[in-house]
Order: C-alpha cells, then sequence, then structure tokens
C-alpha cells in the first residue's frame, strides 16, 4: 500500500496531539514527560515529523529517540506498557483503520526497541529490573 493511502499529514499531527494530551495528563507518565520535555512547542512538532517518517517514511524525522530515552531515570516495562495503552487507546478513536493497525504495529516494535536498549544501557551500570519480552504483545 502507498505511503499516501495509509494516512494523511493531518491524520498523524491530529493522532501525536491527542496521544501527548492523553501523556501529560497520565499520573504515571505526566510527571515523566514534565520533567523532561522543556517546550511542548519544539516537541510535539519533533513527534509528528517522527510518526510521519514511521507511517509515511518522509524522512523528516531527525534525532536519536534511544539515546533521549538513556538519559531518563527508573524506566521500567510497566512505564513502556502504560506508553503503549495510551497510544492505542488514541488510535483505537482514529476513524482510519490503516492508520490504527499500522501505527499500533509500529508502536508496538518501538516499545519493545527502546525497553531493550534502555535496559542493555543500564545494565552496563547495573543490573536489569525487568526483561523487554515484559512488554506483551
Amino acid at each position: 500500500m502507498a505511503t499516501e493511502a495509509i494516512c494523511t499529514e493531518a491524520e498523524i499531527g491530529e493522532m501525536v496531539t491527542s496521544f501527548y494530551a492523553s501523556v501529560r495528563d497520565d499520573d504515571a507518565l505526566g510527571p515523566i514527560f514534565a520533567a523532561h520535555v522543556r517546550d511542548w512547542g519544539v516537541h510535539l512538532p519533533k513527534m509528528i515529523d517522527f510518526w510521519s517518517s514511521v507511517l509515511r517514511r518522509t524522512s523528516r524525522y531527525r534525532g536519536t529517540p534511544l539515546q533521549a530515552h538513556f538519559a531518563l531515570p527508573g524506566l521500567d516495562a510497566a512505564l513502556f506498557q502504560r506508553w503503549l495503552d495510551l497510544f492505542r487507546a488514541t488510535t483505537a478513536a482514529q476513524p482510519n483503520a490503516v492508520l490504527r493497525e499500522r501505527a499500533d504495529t509500529a508502536a508496538l516494535h518501538i516499545a519493545r526497541s527502546l525497553l531493550d536498549g534502555y535496559q542493555r544501557h543500564r545494565s552496563d551500570a547495573c543490573s536489569p529490573s525487568s526483561s523487554p519480552s515484559s512488554v506483551p504483545p
């Protein structure tokens, strides 16, 4: 399926904006993001570029997500699962079924990859607290 048929940029913008609004309001994730995102006016466009690159292959995103997560203390499988739960709740409200499916599949892969990389990075300094496989499918 051509990337144009998957979703529009407007749909990605709506999804990302809605998702991060729920993240900011979340009891578990909100404080983490509040402590590390200095300017949502900068962060949201970067996340829209990220998801546009993932879903539409626009190559607009420039960044190193894994490196950014290394700086965050205390991330664990439960927090990544909470992120996935909020993401899936956001995509469930999207009318575009192809967007929902592709975004959910990508989000699961991203969460697993970030958790695995984070735990490997942390294991250099201390033992990991949970297994990457603990983020369920």
